[in-house]
């Protein structure tokens, strides 16, 4: 379950009767669009329905019965969300509204280059000015997935950006390979590797290209300076290497 803090209230009056859940923001709009995949257990903040959830007022049970054709709330609650509107308070809306800013720089930030820079990450304080300069504002109950287009849309007229991946080669060296290795591996996706007869360890490994920084402070600390990168810059590459 989660907090009640984390919870926005879902109403919906029917038979003369308010019918109130409290659920999570981007599951409520999940579950509106039929698109809510998880377990609705995680993403509640109590398992009841209630006439006012602010006073923990219940509606008589045969009302309850009378409009659902059920008493049980794991049943109800997806459909007064469904049929039903979602209830944000000011203070909720500027809570989420932050959140989902913080979450949409983070994307940026991560999958996002300077093409005008050899494709170098760019910083999220620059996406943050950008998207200020654009006078670009997230919509708190819209997911962030799809708000990144619209986002991009408008960043391009004030920065130079463009969504990308980058594949890197690794070597590191015999005294660190073993341990360092496994750490590499799971920074993205390992397009191959091989063990060299000197004990060391070649890694290729595929991920957003905002990310390059980090990765190349993993390899440092997993190495303690010593390893050997290269950027693949053609595909074919990764099947010679």
């Amino acid at each position: 379950m989660i907090s009640l803090d984390e919870a926005v209230t879902a109403r919906l009056e029917s038979h003369g009767t308010r019918f109130e859940v409290l659920i999570d923001p981007d599951a409520a709009l999940a579950i509106k669009r039929g698109e809510f995949e998880g377990d609705l257990e995680d993403v509640i903040a109590a398992e009841d329905v209630f006439e006012n959830a602010s006073r923990g007022d219940r509606p008589p049970e045969e009302d309850v019965e009378e409009v659902f054709g059920t008493t049980d709330a794991m049943e109800i609650i997806p459909e007064v969300v469904k049929r039903g509107e979602i209830q944000i308070t000011a203070e909720q809306r500027k809570e989420m509204l932050e959140q989902k800013h913080k979450q949409l720089v983070n994307r940026i930030t991560r999958n996002a280059v300077n093409p005008q820079m050899d494709d170098a990450p760019h910083p999220p304080e620059r996406i943050e000015r950008a998207l200020e300069e654009a006078g670009f504002t997230v919509e708190p109950m819209e997911p962030v997935e799809n708000q990144i287009d619209d986002a991009l849309e408008a960043l391009r007229p004030v920065i130079p950006i463009r969504f990308d991946e980058v594949t890197i080669a690794v070597q590191l060296p015999a005294d660190y390979a073993g341990s360092g290795q496994a750490k590499v591996r799971e920074f993205g996706e390992l397009e191959r590797e091989e063990w060299q007869s000197d004990g060391s360890w070649v890694g290729v490994v595929t991920f957003p290209a905002g990310l390059q920084n980090d990765f190349y402070d993993l390899v440092n600390e997993v190495s303690s300076g010593e390893a050997d990168t290269r950027v693949v810059k053609e595909e074919d590459e990764i099947s010679r290497r």
